[in-house]
């Protein structure tokens, strides 16, 4: 009986690592746009239930990317990793459902998967989940709640958040009014190159509210918007940290002077 139950472990071993490999192998050619291999790859993955590969595969059908754009066939799949607990499918079909890709659009629904993916440490989930109590969309309006999910995301070093946590504390909305520390959330976006970070750090550097002019980064605007399983207030994985492949996700909520 040991030796069947020894058997059977290392059939399973070498099987999962067989599926690594494969995953692995489909990123790269992902990677590589070469979606007539990676999406076949993907697909007996997640039709095997590897939450990896059903978000990514869902990143495929929502971009158009080695299949025939299908936004409800990207739903399908960012449902399924997302009911697995995979924060980065969480956060693409809380995304889907703020935008109404492939489902009726759904404020409530949105919060709620941002809401799963934000408490898994997802900086886009933290930032979007920030913008819709700053809007009052889906939840009521809480701009307490709005600067706790923006400065979650912010410290993991998300610009947009930085930035819209710098518009909290120079308008004093969830937080006491502060232009030093508006300045400071301001530089630290602006180094990531946002232009309207960078806009605002001056302005307040200009109205003397800043002791000195730091140099800020000359980059264009990086500022995400909502979509995909890695990005601002879209989706996108990246393979960084634990995501897959979605890696252009637009995020949401920038703060404008005259937003």
């Amino acid at each position: 009986m040991k030796r069947i139950i020894l058997a059977i472990c290392i059939i399973v071993s070498a099987f999962s690592l067989s599926a690594q490999d494969t995953y692995e192998q489909a990123k790269k050619y992902y990677v590589n746009k070469e979606y007539d291999k990676a999406v076949p790859m993907f697909q007996r993955l997640a039709q095997g239930g590897d939450a990896r590969a059903q978000n990514n595969l869902g990143v495929c059908y929502e971009e158009g990317q080695g299949v025939a754009q299908d936004y409800t066939q990207a739903v399908y799949w960012y449902r399924k990793s997302a009911e697995q607990g995979y924060a980065s499918a969480q956060f693409n079909l809380g995304l889907c459902y703020y935008m109404g890709d492939g489902v009726a659009q759904d404020y409530t629904q949105a919060v709620y998967w941002y809401r799963k993916s934000a408490e898994q440490g997802d900086a886009d989930a933290q930032c979007n989940l920030g913008y819709c109590y700053d809007n009052g969309q889906g939840v009521a309006q809480d701009y307490t709640q709005a600067v706790y999910w923006y400065r979650k995301s912010a410290e993991q070093g998300y610009a947009v958040a930085q930035n819209n946590l710098g518009y909290c504390y120079k308008y004093g909305q969830g937080v006491s009014k502060d232009m030093v520390e508006a300045g400071r959330w301001y530089k630290l976006a602006a180094d990531q190159g946002d232009a309207d970070a960078k806009k605002q750090y001056m302005e307040l550097y200009a109205q003397g509210y800043l002791s000195e002019k730091k140099d800020l980064a000359s980059n264009s605007a990086n500022t995400p918007t909502p979509k995909q399983e890695q990005t601002v207030a879209q989706k996108n994985e990246t393979p960084a940290a634990d995501r897959s492949i979605d890696t252009d996700i637009p995020v949401m909520g920038v703060k404008l002077d005259n937003t």
